[in-house]
C-alpha cells in the first residue's frame, strides 16, 4: 500500500511538473535594429521597423503604442508603376528565419500621432504574437526615433520603394 501511494504521489508530481512545463511562454521572438522614423509638427503618421526573428515561428498579429491613435502592421507593395500601402492582419515569421520590416516593405504604422515623433527620443510599442499553438505573446519594446536607419551612411534616403517621384 505505502509503495502504491508514493507511486501515485510521483505519477501526481510528474504530471504537475510537465503541466508547468507546458504552460511556459512561448519562445521569444528576437527583435534586432528597430527604430522609428521622427516625424514634424503636424505630421499625423509615420513607421517603425526593424528585424524580427522567431525561433519556433509565429506570427505578428498587431501592435499598440501609446504615441499613436492607432497602430498597424503594413505592406508596402508595386502595384504596376504604384506604391501602395495596406493594413495586413498578420504578418507570417517562419521558424528560425529574420523577417525584415523596413522602409517600402512590411512595417508598423503609427497613426493618428498624439506628439511628433523627435530624433533621438523614443516612442513605446507593443508588438503581439501566437505562435503556431495558438498562445497569444506580447513583446514591449522602446524604440529609438531617428531620421534614417540606425548604421545607415549620412545622407541616405529616408524611403526607398523602387519608384520615381
Amino acid at each position: 500500500m505505502m509503495f502504491r501511494m508514493h507511486t501515485l504521489a510521483g505519477l501526481a508530481l510528474s504530471t504537475l511538473l510537465a503541466g508547468a512545463a507546458w504552460a511556459q511562454a512561448p519562445a521569444a521572438v528576437k527583435v534586432d535594429g528597430a527604430w522609428a522614423r521622427a516625424s514634424v509638427p503636424g505630421q499625423k503618421g509615420t513607421g517603425a521597423f526593424m528585424t524580427l526573428t522567431a525561433p519556433q515561428g509565429a506570427r505578428l498579429v498587431g501592435a499598440s503604442s501609446p504615441a499613436a491613435g492607432v497602430t498597424e502592421v503594413h505592406e508596402m507593395k508595386l502595384d504596376g508603376d504604384v506604391m501602395r500601402m495596406r493594413a495586413v492582419p498578420v504578418l507570417e515569421l517562419p521558424a528560425g528565419k529574420a523577417v525584415e520590416l523596413k522602409p517600402g516593405g512590411f512595417h508598423i504604422m503609427l497613426l493618428d500621432l498624439k506628439a511628433p515623433l523627435a530624433k533621438d527620443g523614443s516612442v513605446p510599442l507593443t508588438l503581439s504574437f501566437k505562435d503556431a499553438k495558438g498562445v497569444d505573446s506580447k513583446l514591449e519594446l522602446t524604440v529609438p526615433v531617428a531620421t534614417s536607419a540606425p548604421g545607415a551612411p549620412a545622407g541616405a534616403p529616408a524611403h526607398a520603394h523602387g519608384h520615381k517621384h
